[in-house]
């Protein structure tokens, strides 16, 4: 039997298109299906005729790899070991700027939707880090290819996290993007572009905050705000003034959105010495703030992490590096799920 893309229930920023189609818009936005027998046929597509994406997918629990999608239709079959029914989840690779993952229909005897279970959610805000961008090159090598070919949203350190907790995930977050400006221009920068549905600034249809409702909010921005540029752009000297104030305006518009969502503002793994210890004074400013304000809210929560040597792409951590930072913030979000 066929289930359709409208069919399908979606975790993530996503639309119905046109087509009736399902894009799925943002990092390891990603849906779930069941079926019975031993093989399932997802159609999907890039989003356009001459480009392509990439989606990662999940049988039974257990990941399976990581697919290029080419072109407007492509077939992915998923074949299980063993007859009965089993599920799949599938999940967008790549970033709300690299295009949509466009899934058209599942093929598969008593194919059906599965929905995300009741756990609490958590929104990931970050930059290319939390999108897991340029983190492998098992594929396609570091400087070659197209720069989504070397993203990981599946294994960024979000979703590790995520599953590692039991918990639901969405991941709200653009390469290159700061608080106030971004690594080679003054913007739009994050929080300019937040409430549009893929974060384009020029895009006008704006994301519903109705969708999902999360019960802790992570913000990871900084590393771009902080960058030295790309040394052909012009930007004006680091303002620290204009950080900590657009950071606040952020955190108040997420909290107008989620009023019951804790806050948690994560620095950065990519900052060694005054950056770091600057954007860390920062970040507690901005608790400082916050607290005041919402006296009766939960206090907002700060992690800052271990400095590391990225070895992945451009200086990305690399899907390992992920790992390790997985691993150092699991008992922080597991104690504000407490």
């Amino acid at each position: 039997m066929e289930l359709t893309a409208a069919a399908l229930q979606p975790i993530g920023r996503y639309q119905i298109n046109t087509n009736s189609n399902l894009e799925l818009i943002t990092s390891a936005a990603h849906v779930g299906f069941s079926f019975e027998g031993t093989e399932a046929t997802v159609v999907a597509g890039a989003g356009w005729e001459d480009g392509h994406s990439y989606l990662q997918y999940e049988l039974d629990g257990v990941f399976q790899k990581r697919v290029r999608i080419n072109g407007l239709t492509d077939t992915l079959a998923i074949n299980a070991p063993t007859s009965g029914k089993h599920t799949v989840w599938l999940y967008k690779t790549t970033e709300a700027h690299s295009g949509p993952l466009v899934i058209q229909k599942v093929i598969a005897p008593k194919a059906t939707a599965v929905t995300r279970s009741s756990a609490p959610l958590i929104e990931f805000i970050g930059n290319s880090i939390t999108c897991g961008a340029a983190a492998d090159p098992s594929e396609v090598p570091c400087g070659t290819g197209e720069y989504h070919d070397q993203h990981n949203a599946y294994m960024a350190y979000g979703p590790r996290v995520a599953r590692a907790l039991n918990t639901n995930f969405v991941l709200s977050s653009v390469s290159g993007y700061g608080v106030y400006r971004n690594w080679n221009n003054n913007g739009p920068s994050l929080p300019d572009v937040y409430e549009k549905l893929d974060f384009q600034p020029a895009t006008t249809q704006r994301w519903d905050f109705r969708k999902f409702t999360p019960e802790i909010i992570s913000i990871a921005l900084g590393t771009n705000d902080f960058s030295d540029g790309d040394g052909k752009s012009v930007r004006l000297p680091f303002d620290s003034a204009r950080f900590v104030s657009r950071y606040v305006e952020f955190v108040r518009n997420v909290k107008s959105k989620y009023p019951q969502a804790q806050v948690a503002l994560l620095s950065s793994p990519m900052l060694n010495g005054a950056k770091k210890q600057n954007l860390e004074n920062y970040l507690a400013t901005v608790k400082a703030q916050i607290d005041l304000a919402f006296p009766s809210d939960k206090p907002v929560a700060l992690h800052f992490f271990k400095p590391m040597q990225a070895t992945g792409c451009t200086g990305h951590p690399s899907v390992s590096e992920h790992g390790i930072m997985a691993n150092e913030l699991m008992p922080f979000f597991k104690k504000l799920l407490e």
